[in-house]
């Protein structure tokens, strides 16, 4: 019998795709692929032709699903479990089906819950990852970021989602870097630390957040931040207002891919905050294996 199976966390622009044999990762897949590309909900056939090179040497191999395509947009809407929340909750509510070409496929639910401002909030993918974390890295209590599109502040107990609150840092420097006048007629960018940290002081100062983003036009307008790096600045006083949540003082766990991370720690250490940097990948592989492994 075949041990070979495929992990795949499905996001709203993303796409990763793991080949595993048992534990461990032989290949992967990163496309630009998420729920946003998949036209007229052919999930199946744009599944099938992602994967198609492993299918054909290894046949209809098991495929274990996280991220969006459990939502509402995606494949099939799988209810979200409640907080708190620990792996035998998702393995309860988990979608199991068979794809056209003979597969058995399940998605993991996401969870949901009120944040610690009050406010009712959800996650999809991201529960795998912070199941993986506390498995590699176990303690009574953690601190957990996992940056992206909407990033997640998590707080975890005894390797439980004890409660998390979402931050749209990732989509909203899509918007006003992509849509607003902030990013309109921009030469071409180029990677500035100087830049950057500057956004992240800025956002240090505690303004409001509008006006906060209406600096990166007018320091371009005094001749304070080249046009060329209106987006490292911008990048710079939104993840600067994010990690205001974070207690100065406060060590934390950031799960990410390495450009983020990086960034996110560099912002950390000027504005005293400590963050623990862990792999995404890994963390993510690891919890879908042993949930895979209970399935």
């Amino acid at each position: 019998m075949s041990k070979h199976w495929i992990a795949i966390d499905w996001g709203t622009t993303n796409f990763r795709a793991f080949l595993m044999q048992e534990g461990e990762q032989l290949e992967h897949i990163n496309q630009a692929c998420g729920l946003l590309s998949v036209e007229d909900g052919q999930f199946a056939t744009t599944l099938h032709h992602l994967l198609q090179p492993w299918l054909e040497h290894h046949g209809a191999l098991p495929i274990v699903m996280a991220g969006m395509v459990g939502s509402q947009q995606g494949w099939h809407d799988v209810a979200y479990a409640p907080l708190p929340c620990e792996a035998e909750d998702l393995l309860s509510r988990t979608l199991s089906f068979t794809t056209p070409w003979g597969s058995p496929a399940w998605i993991i639910p996401g969870v949901n819950g009120m944040s610690q401002y009050l406010q009712p909030d959800v996650m999809r993918g991201e529960e795998v990852q912070l199941l993986g974390l506390a498995a590699l890295h176990p303690a009574d209590e953690q601190t957990v970021l996992l940056p992206g599109t909407h990033s997640k502040h998590v707080l975890m107990k005894h390797g439980q989602i004890a409660s998390f609150s979402t931050f749209m840092t990732g989509e909203l420097f899509s918007l006003l870097s992509q849509h607003s006048i902030l990013g309109r007629a921009l030469p071409q960018q180029i990677e500035s630390e100087g830049a950057f940290l500057l956004g992240v002081a800025t956002a240090q100062r505690g303004a409001p957040f509008s006006h906060l983003i209406f600096s990166a036009r007018t320091r371009r307008l005094a001749g304070e931040i080249a046009a060329a790096e209106i987006h490292s600045y911008l990048s710079g006083l939104l993840i600067g207002y994010e990690l205001l949540a974070l207690s100065p003082g406060l060590q934390a766990w950031i799960v990410g891919s390495n450009s983020l991370t990086t960034r996110y720690q560099l912002a950390a250490n000027q504005m005293g905050r400590d963050l623990l940097i862990a792999n995404g990948d890994d963390c993510f592989i690891h919890g879908l294996s042993h949930l895979f492994s209970q399935l």
